[in-house]
């Protein structure tokens, strides 16, 4: 079983590049299969998640194959429209899927899937939504069995922003007769980068980053190559972990106008940001001061990727800090594992409150989900003596080495196998 070991007590300073986003490629990744043409997609960052996508494309009959940081797909051999069920377990995203193949194929058959527990994640957005658009979807037993002998474009109003029904929405509408508006969509980078894809590929999308998108279906896409953008919540991770340790460092790569409501909180608690085109620079000196009330909320608002990462890095700051979990109901699973290192953190429903500590101490602590999991590695780099960190495949699902880059940072993090 991996772990990591983070010694604490030390300043970061350095310079790490930031990989691939993990919510742009798992999209994008199904998209390939809208096109018989190679794709390759350049800055694929190698995650768990990542994998379970190939697995899942190789098994519709794909070719997939690794360049260097590059991922080539090639679908002109899909040879069925079914996913196992020990796939779309292994991670939410694999309901990005269902449109996709059923864009490509006029059928499909999935059963529900799984990921982080983070509470109920309903895809009933997703299914209404694309029977909207024409498909008989009937789900007896757990497994979906989709049919849509011919998907019709419409208007489509989600009830909620939801980010993957939006997408799953804007692959199944390029396979659609007419035209397709997506109203109430979600507004996230990542529904930006999808479209700049289907666009590369030849699709006639438009609107992304605001809340309705247009996407005139019944066009051949075509191959492309494809650059992803750099994930903004590893982004967020690090610059949390600089203002947990102290010191100065810089993202390259990273992009602020993706994360300007974190960054606009760590300088209220007292760091120094600077952001241009190269990347992003973070120096922080001295104790930590409490912020407003921190609310997780769809783009643009606060992303609830980030609580965790954030409530790491207020551990040992001066007054009280309260967070309000408005995206998913059990995102605090993370908070007890904190405590183990002596941080103060009441929580009463959707609410915790972040009290700061003079000092916190090394522990053994487990993984609860990928977020938690880089938080409690933030909280070891502001901890004395050394913290080990279990079950952290939850961690591999989103950094491709976290150890690697804390190091690059300047940290003493190591992974062991055992």
């Amino acid at each position: 079983m991996s772990q990591l070991l983070v010694k604490g007590g030390g300043h970061l300073h350095g310079e790490v590049v930031i990989q691939g986003a993990k919510n742009s490629v798992l999209p994008i990744l199904a998209a390939t299969l809208l096109t018989k043409d190679e794709v390759e997609i350049q800055a694929c960052p190698r995650l768990r998640d990542v994998d379970a996508s190939i697995r899942i494309l190789r098994s519709l009959g794909c070719k997939v194959r690794w360049e260097g940081d590059s991922l080539l797909v090639s679908t002109g051999g899909l040879s069925g429209c079914g996913i196992s069920d020990g796939l779309m377990r292994e991670m939410r995203s694999s309901a990005i899927f269902l449109g996709a193949i059923l864009a490509r194929c006029g059928q499909a058959e999935l059963s529900y899937p799984g990921g982080c527990e983070l509470g109920p994640r309903p895809i009933d957005l997703h299914l209404s939504g694309l029977r909207d658009l024409g498909a008989e979807i009937n789900d007896a037993g757990g497994v979906l069995y989709c049919k849509a002998a011919c998907l019709r474009g419409r208007e489509v109003v989600l009830s909620l922003p939801s980010v993957g029904a939006t997408e799953n929405l804007m692959l199944a509408a390029c396979g659609a007769e007419g035209v397709t508006t997506i109203a109430n969509a979600a507004r996230e980078p990542e529904i930006m980068d999808l479209q700049a894809f289907l666009q590369a590929c030849g699709a006639k999308v438009s609107g992304a980053g605001s809340s309705t998108v247009t996407i005139e279906g019944g066009v051949p896409l075509h191959g492309c190559i494809y650059r992803v953008m750099p994930d903004r919540i590893v982004a967020a991770t690090y610059l949390c972990a600089a203002a947990a340790a102290g010191g100065e460092v810089f993202l390259r790569n990273a992009r602020e106008e993706h994360l300007s409501t974190v960054t606009a909180v760590l300088r209220e608690a007292g760091c120094t940001i600077q952001a241009d085109a190269a990347g992003i620079a973070c120096a922080c000196g001295g104790w930590l001061k409490a912020v407003r009330p921190v609310r997780t909320a769809p783009y643009p608002g606060f992303p609830t990727d980030a609580q965790a990462v954030l409530m790491a890095a207020l551990l040992r700051s001066q007054g009280a800090t309260v967070f309000e979990e408005n995206i998913f109901e059990n995102r605090y699973r993370h908070v007890d594992e904190l405590t183990r290192m002596g941080a103060n953190i009441r929580v009463s429903g959707r609410t915790a409150v972040v009290t700061g500590v003079d000092a916190l101490c090394g522990a053994a602590v487990y993984c609860t989900d990928l977020r938690g999991g880089a938080a409690l590695c933030i909280a070891g780099l502001a901890a004395e003596g050394e913290t080990r960190a279990y079950e952290i495949g939850h961690i591999d699902r989103g950094y491709e080495d976290i150890a690697r880059d804390l190091r690059a940072l300047g940290a003493d993090v190591v992974r062991e196998e055992e």
